[in-house]
């Protein structure tokens, strides 16, 4: 089947479904992913085939029933870093690279040490590693099949940080873990939809994203804040900061709830789209 063919079947069978713009990016993502080629390939040479139409097939019929094309694919890029990522793995947001941005604003060039609670695909950790090469860097999760892929995304990417399976819910076992030990930085995105916002989510996050990694309980909707806040002041070296993306609703009331456990400075964040969803909080 040629490639020029293939587009326009891709566009009409999914125009009632997304507008033409975002199909046509899906198709320019498949066409790099499978056939290694631009669309400029299709204007020189308009003829060209694909000697894989089942792999498209496959492809157009997920995007039908709004698998993200990140999963369809494989991959995605983060702080312009590529990553692999799956269906145990959340995908890497714009908003959590200001979260970064923020954070190696605050520590250039650092030989510090860094822990990330809830890594998920590992793109905090590994892009920080990446531009803080003597950094030292640990994450952790509860999920054993995250952490695999967060894994293979460091060893992509070249470079080294220590992945841990661990419940950042479970105090004990988060302090017996790092007993003794201090960080300069702690930072984590952790689960903050509240149930009642899934009407707000859409298809493709709701119904193929992990839900572990997204949703909370309505009645406690800033658990994990809590719970990681109150281990940062046990392991935080005086000076040190805990980095938060929020939910932007709760802004307001996060930012009070550090305060209340003790922090000195909290200070809260709007991203790109005007919206509360950074926390920084100084020991």
């Amino acid at each position: 089947m040629e490639l020029r063919q293939l587009k326009a079947h891709f566009e009409q069978q999914l125009s009632p479904l997304y507008d033409s713009e975002e199909a046509r990016r899906f198709f320019e993502l498949l066409l790099d992913a499978f056939e290694h080629k631009k669309r400029i390939d299709l204007v020189l040479t308009p003829d060209i085939t694909t000697p894989q139409p089942e792999r498209w097939h496959a492809a157009l019929e997920a995007l039908q029933r709004f698998v993200p094309i990140q999963y369809i694919i494989g991959s995605t890029y983060f702080y312009d870093l590529p990553f692999e990522v799956t269906p145990a793995t959340l995908i890497p947001r714009p908003e959590t690279e200001e979260l970064v941005a923020w954070i190696l604003h605050d520590f250039p060039n650092t030989n510090g040490t860094l822990l990330d609670i809830g890594t998920g695909s590992g793109c905090i950790p590994i892009a920080i590693a990446k531009n803080c090469p003597q950094a030292s860097v640990t994450a952790i999760d509860v999920a054993a099949d995250a952490l695999a892929v967060a894994q293979r995304n460091a060893q992509r990417n070249g470079v080294q940080v220590k992945f841990i399976q661990e419940n950042a819910l479970d105090a004990p076992a988060m302090e017996v873990r790092f007993t003794q030990q201090f960080f300069d930085c702690i930072v984590s995105n952790p689960p903050y939809v509240r149930k009642l916002e899934k009407h707000e989510i859409q298809p493709n996050v709701l119904e193929h994203e992990p839900h572990l990694a997204l949703f909370v309980d309505d009645e406690d909707a800033l658990l994990f804040y809590r719970h990681i806040g109150q281990f940062a002041l046990n392991h935080l070296k005086k000076g040190g900061k805990l980095y938060f993306e929020i939910n932007q609703y709760l802004g307001a009331e996060t930012q009070q709830l550090m305060e209340q456990l003790g922090f000195s400075t909290v200070i809260l964040r709007k991203d790109l789209f005007g919206n509360d969803r950074m926390l920084r909080c100084e020991r």
